[in-house]
């Protein structure tokens, strides 16, 4: 991997940046879509492509458990099994087993849960989750960390982040011994530390001490408010280096976009966009809008008048609002394909500010016409 920074904006911390992985370059800032399930839903890789992605998410938990890790071995890695060229970054599944609650142990060698699916019971450790993302073939691998809620208290905290770095530990002796075999993709960390400045700080030095080729900021969008989201992110990501992609976990509206990139952060991802879509919400240019509204019923204006996506170009709110309604696929399909061209066309027009040098102008002039208050749900 080579990380370059190409321009650092003068009046914050937001910067352009070149990131070359096994499947091809990415510039940053960068949005992943998610493909949970190896297939960002309603979404086809042509589609994708057109918007001019090269960058998704794939989740190792759901992978692990349906198809199976031998599914997708055998029909040659994650990246042939559905077709992918471009790159993929696959997530420990750490966060969807801390949903799990009450259907999960975790003890420090590893994490022992209960399947949404069948119920039956499994056990991931550190050294288990590496394996499974090297047979995935994922350009970049997320080690099994512990993440926690907002509001629990210090001493849990504590516990959960001392389990992470040492689950850190583990899982880069794995990724080096297997490094000594086979080609395998890239292993950042995770810092933790949940909403306490002293534990995020001891995360940084003892996740950023192990000299990993990237670093990701989690624990972060858990339920906390915007303004706790901004007080930690910023506190967080001045302390990690410099000249190493950082990455925030679970994040995809505008609001929390902007504020990652004035901070440095340089990927982000969030099932929001796709999630939202298929519930008819869309993002428009002046905030979100439901695409089930009676109020739509006859308009013939496109969902965003100032949006060029395929959906905006060919079709009414009077129609999408009707497909809603009559649960036909193609709503979804529309919807998603909106989303997604918006939140692209954003990171764009971001990328474009930086280098120009107006990025906190852009900022300012979006979120005024920007009046979206949905929930950043990831």
């Amino acid at each position: 991997m080579i990380f370059r920074i190409k321009k650092k904006d003068k009046e914050s911390n937001a910067r352009l940046g070149m990131l070359a992985l096994e499947h091809g370059t990415v510039e940053t800032p960068a949005f992943m879509p998610v493909g949970t399930n190896a297939t960002v839903k309603a979404m086809t890789n042509e589609n994708l492509e057109r918007l001019g992605v090269n960058l998704i998410l794939s989740n190792t938990y759901h992978l692990y458990l349906r198809p199976g890790i031998e599914v997708i071995e055998k029909l040659g890695g994650l990246h042939n099994f559905m077709s992918w060229k471009h790159n993929i970054l696959t997530d420990s599944g750490g966060f969807q087993i801390f949903s799990l609650t009450a259907l999960r142990r975790i003890e420090e060698g590893g994490v022992t849960f209960k399947s949404h699916l069948d119920g039956s019971m499994h056990k991931l450790t550190p050294e288990g989750v590496v394996n499974i993302q090297s047979v995935l073939g994922s350009d970049v691998m997320m080690p099994l960390d512990v993440c926690t809620g907002y509001g629990i208290a210090k001493n849990e905290a504590i516990t959960a982040m001392e389990i992470t770095h040492k689950w850190l530990n583990r899982s880069k002796r794995e990724w080096l011994r297997l490094r000594e075999i086979r080609r395998v993709g890239l292993l950042w960390g995770i810092v933790q530390g949940n909403f306490y400045r002293d534990l995020r700080k001891h995360s940084v030095e003892e996740v950023v001490n192990l000299d990993l080729p990237g670093y990701a900021i989690g624990g972060l969008s858990v339920g906390e408010p915007f303004e706790i989201f901004s007080e930690y992110l910023a506190f967080t990501a001045n302390l990690m280096p410099f000249d190493k992609p950082r990455y925030v976990m679970g994040i995809g509206t505008p609001e929390y976009i902007f504020e990652a990139v004035e901070n440095g952060i340089d990927l982000f991802d969030c099932v929001f966009p796709t999630r939202t879509a298929r519930n008819a919400l869309a993002f428009t240019s002046r905030g979100t809008l439901s695409l089930k509204k009676e109020a739509l019923k006859f308009d013939e204006e496109p969902i965003d008048s100032q949006c060029n996506c395929y959906t905006c170009r060919n079709h009414s709110r009077a129609y999408i609002r009707h497909l809603f309604k009559t649960n036909e696929i193609l709503a979804s399909i529309l919807a998603t394909l909106h989303n997604l061209h918006f939140l692209q066309n954003l990171i764009k027009s971001i990328r474009r500010a930086i280098y120009e040098g107006r990025f906190l102008e852009y900022k300012r002039d979006f979120l005024t016409k920007y009046s979206g208050s949905e929930k950043n749900d990831c």
